[in-house]
């Protein structure tokens, strides 16, 4: 409303810089009808408020409005401080994760990714302003600010790529995706027996081929490529053969690289050179 007439409002009135609001009151306070259309004033004038948590309150009270957890608090100061705004009013898709796929109620082909990768990857961008949406199948904590989609198998994959990618700005496929799942998924519970057992295995579909065919020409696609021999030959023909814009390679068998780990060794590769980064 403009008033200033102590030290913080003084402050906050002169301030040109970026201002958070926490409110934290009496659950009766913040429900107050008065209470929400200043909180509305102050996001009509370019406040961010950030939303109270809900618990114990200092009056004795249970409810919403207290101060939200330290961490919340510092998602968001990050989110204003950590990198300038330079992919502001982009649309970003990363996926992440491994699939699996079903062998029956109880079992399932899968592979080692945490979806570690992904997740920093949805992190950057959206410190970075842009509109991200994660595609996951990792347990990982969800990244603040960013749109949450889950899937298990790759069939899952490719309905949320064709659901949320196909007006993107750029889609980051770091998903391990599998190439073959079991060609049928059994009702029960398969039963152990004397004999050697042998599962038939089907294709997947073709997620970045697909993307290939159907992109519109200013969709950015990054796919990513684990290898342990021919690294940069593989991935170059990936590149080609996905028409993609650009491949992220790395060898399992090199230290700091691989699954799991806190650290990777890549190399980007697009149709005019490489990169790589240590």
């Amino acid at each position: 409303h403009g008033l200033a007439d102590d030290m913080l409002t003084t402050v906050t009135l002169a301030a040109r810089c970026p201002k958070l609001v926490a409110p934290a009151m009496n659950t009766h306070m913040l429900e107050n009808p008065i209470t929400q259309d200043n909180l509305k004033t102050l996001e009509h004038y370019g406040f961010t408020v950030i939303p109270s948590g809900s618990g114990l309150l200092a009056c004795g009270d249970t409810g919403s409005g207290r101060l939200p957890d330290e961490g919340v608090l510092v998602d968001y100061v990050a989110r204003e401080l950590e990198h300038e705004k330079d992919m502001q009013g982009m649309k970003v898709v990363v996926s992440a994760g491994g699939t699996r796929e079903p062998m029956d109620p109880v079992r399932y082909l899968t592979n080692h990714s945490t979806g570690k990768m992904g997740y920093a990857v949805a992190r950057a961008c959206m410190l970075r302003g842009a509109d991200v949406t994660l595609l996951t199948s990792s347990d990982l904590p969800p990244v603040p600010f960013v749109k949450m989609v889950p899937f298990a198998t790759a069939a899952e994959l490719f309905e949320a790529v064709k659901a949320n990618a196909m007006d993107a700005d750029a889609l980051v496929m770091a998903a391990a995706v599998a190439d073959y799942r079991p060609a049928q998924v059994a009702s029960d519970k398969m039963k152990k027996s004397d004999q050697d057992l042998s599962i038939p295995l089907e294709r997947t579909d073709d997620i970045l081929g697909w993307v290939a065919e159907h992109r519109h020409p200013g969709l950015f696609v990054c796919g990513f490529s684990m290898e342990t021999r021919d690294m940069v030959a593989n991935s170059r023909a990936k590149l080609e053969r996905k028409k993609l814009d650009m491949i992220v390679a790395n060898n399992l068998k090199v230290a700091g690289a691989g699954f799991g780990t806190k650290t990777n060794v890549v190399t980007l590769i697009t149709r005019e050179g490489e990169r790589e980064l240590p």
